[in-house]
């Protein structure tokens, strides 16, 4: 189970690095503990020599013995004015296996002679050469074995070992401390809003309060606070729209039954004998037509998206005529100029229906924009065709979108471009367009005006598709 944590990891991996270290370490301190050794038996020995030196008289046997004994050698040979001279001698209990000249030791070689001497577990006789404690001659050199030497450098090794993973533990453990204080805490912290926010993301109280210190967690908790935020808001947004939906649904099926007994109404008109009326019934008749397929369209909104397009063939010019005449009559007091640049012979083929709604949406919010300037201005409309498609030019000379409309132009609720609007006109229109396999975009706006285009393709995608299959 440690394994499985973030501390116990870290825990271990702290553990491990440190006695990693420690050993990289051990390797040149037993090679120094080794020459240490090495130099303390040499400087014993000249000890040893010189206090012989002082008198002419001859030792005991015995005496050389136990001074040899003390310094750990078995002969002394000192060299002074360029004399070599044996001052204590002992018998060798075998032949010299090697010898090694302190004064030409280097690091790499003292941690090579120290590794061969661990690995060497003979006890052998070496000659040690060296210089002289305080000048007290040339050279200096003794022979000695290596067991006593070897086995010391290993109690050596074993206290730094144990002293070595005796401070990685401490080392680890204060190390887990800090980083559990410092991080994991934290961490678990944002994990727990995490788990308690995908509850019930729709309670804003879980959204999470940004509090870490570290800069590496207090950015990851902003950016879980901000996408918390959205989320919320989106899902707040998205119960608002579904009971929205029912309501409009519900306003919809009776709206339906109101305006399809208008229409009988209507109906009746065109029997009228006065030529005003027979010139007003059709488009009466046309207008209630396509307010009760918009409702029945709304009723279905909750089931599927908008039904695809029915293709047909007709004059564009014709539907844009009707357009400019029912706006024209809803103009208000101000000057509005409807002006239209389309051939009179150019033939598109569309959905005429969801094509007159979204042209009659884009037409009425530049009409609107330009009303609530209070100032006359101009709608311009024109239209042609290219080798992929068809186009539509929908300008005007109002004041151009605000900001939050240009932000979210197409998305439902949010882009609304005048004060009362419920920004769904855009959305539905660009959903429409996308649905002929076309595309509506935002050309231009500013304080001269406001201009959108809308493609057609020749041919849907999916019939396209079809065709190519």
């Amino acid at each position: 189970m440690l394994l499985n944590t973030l501390s116990g990891r870290f825990f271990l991996l702290t553990s491990l690095f440190v006695m990693l270290a420690e050993v990289l370490i051990l390797l040149p301190s037993v090679a120094n503990y080794r020459e240490d050794y090495l130099l303390t038996r040499l400087e014993r020995a000249q000890i040893a020599s010189l206090a012989l030196l002082t008198t002419d008289d001859l030792i005991s046997p015995d005496l050389e013995a136990e001074l040899l004994s003390t310094a750990g050698v078995f002969n002394v040979v000192l060299r002074r004015d360029e004399v070599r001279q044996l001052v204590l001698s002992s018998p060798i209990p075998q032949k010299v296996f090697a010898s090694f000249d302190l004064r030409e030791s280097t690091w790499l070689s003292r941690i090579r002679d120290a590794l061969q001497q661990l690995a060497d577990s003979e006890n052998r006789v070496i000659r040690i050469i060296g210089d002289p404690v305080q000048k007290g001659g040339l050279v200096i050199e003794v022979t000695m074995e290596t067991q006593p030497m070897r086995t010391a450098m290993i109690e050596y090794g074993l206290r730094l070992l144990t002293l070595s993973a005796v401070i990685s533990v401490l080392t680890a453990l204060l190390l887990f401390l800090a980083v559990r204080r410092l991080m994991v805490v934290p961490i678990k912290r944002v994990v727990a809003h995490m788990v308690a926010y995908a509850e019930a993301p729709e309670d804003a109280r879980r959204i999470i309060a940004p509090t870490a210190r570290v800069q590496e967690l207090r950015v990851a908790e902003d950016a879980l606070a901000r996408m918390q935020t959205q989320l919320t808001a989106a899902l707040r947004q998205k119960e608002r729209l579904a009971q929205l939906g029912q309501a409009v649904a519900k306003i919809s099926h009776d709206l339906r039954n109101i305006l399809t007994t208008a229409q009988l109404f209507a109906d009746r008109m065109e029997a009228s004998h006065d030529p005003a009326v027979k010139r007003a019934a059709p488009k009466l008749v046309n207008s209630i037509s396509r307010a009760v397929n918009l409702c029945e369209t709304t009723l279905t909104f909750g089931r599927a998206e908008e039904p695809p397009p029915s293709l047909s063939r007709f004059m564009l010019a014709g539907l844009v005529t009707e357009i400019v005449e029912s706006e024209s009559l809803a103009a208000d007091a101000v000057q509005v100029d409807f002006v239209t640049d389309i051939a009179p012979n150019l033939v598109i083929r569309a959905d005429r229906e969801q094509l007159y709604r979204v042209l009659s949406n884009l037409v009425r919010n530049a009409r609107q924009a330009i009303a609530a300037t209070g100032k006359p201005g101009t709608v311009e409309i024109g239209g042609g065709e290219e080798e992929a498609g068809w186009w539509v030019r929908v300008g005007d000379t109002g004041p151009g979108l605000p900001g939050r409309a240009r932000d979210h132009l197409f998305q439902p609720f949010q882009g609304g471009t005048r004060k009362g609007g419920t920004g769904l006109g855009l959305a539905i229109a660009a959903e429409l367009v996308r649905g002929h396999g076309g595309r509506l975009d935002l050309v231009r706006t500013d304080s001269d005006g406001t201009e959108f285009m809308l493609h057609l393709p020749r041919e849907l995608a999916l019939e396209a598709a079809d065709r190519a299959s």
